[in-house]
């Protein structure tokens, strides 16, 4: 069943939160949606429109309808994650978006509320919950780059004013954690006291959480085993921090980095081991199964294992 991030977050809100996964080509569809309906847990599908120029938007979309009807338990939201204007008009219009963020974060205030309002209008015309983001991540995803000197925490004074001069529907915050995989490696983890005061002045309102993956130690050391060069120190969210986040607000939790290393893991170990191979199926078949296995503890960690049977 295709819902709206918002009628997730109005389920979910302080007692469990939603993964939000970021796809890209087939075997990570399957293995999600897989895993969603052996867990009867909701879930959001992410596209990029990183994604988007490489897949084709239409493609992607045709392999995420396909899954739904694959495996028609499931219960999930569209969402395009990190859009311009360009792209958001464009997932608008397509009809088959149930949610999109403008990423106007980079802007001042006044900007930032004028262009995610604009978003907001259009959008809701159309039943499409918009995410705003307020405060900038440092880090590498898909195109995204953003240096660490420029990034800074969200400012909870910020927040009342926005979001009712916008009226978005969920609202990502900047309280410690970054894109792409060399994550906190200066070992200051998740800012709870903002976390906190932004919670005291949004009661109730939907907080998300990007670059909230964890990168595996284990599965960066396999990587490098098998021929990678990724760095060692990078530390993504902790297990203990998320489940304290989720009380907190925390709704929904953006996961991209780590199924990257799932499959960088998958393809170097399985072409070191077996040198005669050749064809893209069998490592396709071992990195859907951990990709199941994976999005299974994640649906876990975050508690809402059951939950789409039982509040929707």
């Amino acid at each position: 069943m295709l819902v709206t991030t918002k009628q997730l977050f109005d389920k979910c809100y302080g007692k469990y939160a939603i993964p939000a996964v970021n796809v890209f080509f087939m075997e990570e569809i399957h293995g999600l949606f897989a895993a969603a309906e052996k867990a009867n847990a909701p879930f959001i599908v992410q596209t990029t429109p990183f994604a988007r120029d490489y897949a084709k938007a239409d493609m992607l979309l045709s392999m995420i309808a396909s899954a739904a009807r694959i495996y028609p338990k499931t219960v999930f939201a569209i969402h395009l994650d990190h859009g311009y204007e360009e792209h958001i008009w464009d997932a608008i219009e397509s009809n088959q978006y149930t949610s999109v963020m403008i990423d106007a974060s980079h802007d001042d205030f006044d900007k930032n509320v004028a262009r995610t309002k604009k978003v907001v209008e259009k959008a809701h015309a159309k039943n499409i919950s918009v995410e705003a983001e307020l405060g900038i991540l440092a880090g590498v995803e898909d195109d995204l780059t953003v240096d660490a000197a420029h990034s800074f925490y969200t400012n909870p004074n910020d927040v009342e004013a926005f979001i009712k001069a916008t009226d978005c529907d969920s609202l990502a915050i900047a309280v410690g954690t970054s894109h792409g995989a060399y994550k906190f490696s200066g070992g200051q983890g998740l800012q709870f006291q903002i976390l906190e005061e932004i919670q005291e002045r949004l009661p109730g309102f939907p907080l998300v959480l990007h670059g909230g993956s964890n990168v595996s130690e284990e599965v960066v050391q396999r990587i490098n085993a098998a021929g990678g060069k990724l760095k060692t120190d990078a530390k993504g969210v902790q297990e203990d921090e998320l489940r304290k986040a989720i009380p907190l607000g925390i709704c929904k939790v953006n996961i991209a980095t780590d199924t990257r290393l799932l499959w960088t893991m998958v393809a170097r170990e399985f072409f070191r081991d077996f040198p005669e191979e050749f064809a893209p199926t069998t490592p396709g078949k071992t990195f859907m199964n951990l990709y199941q296995d994976f999005m299974l503890k994640k649906f876990e960690l975050m508690g809402n294992i059951g939950k789409a049977s039982i509040d929707f």
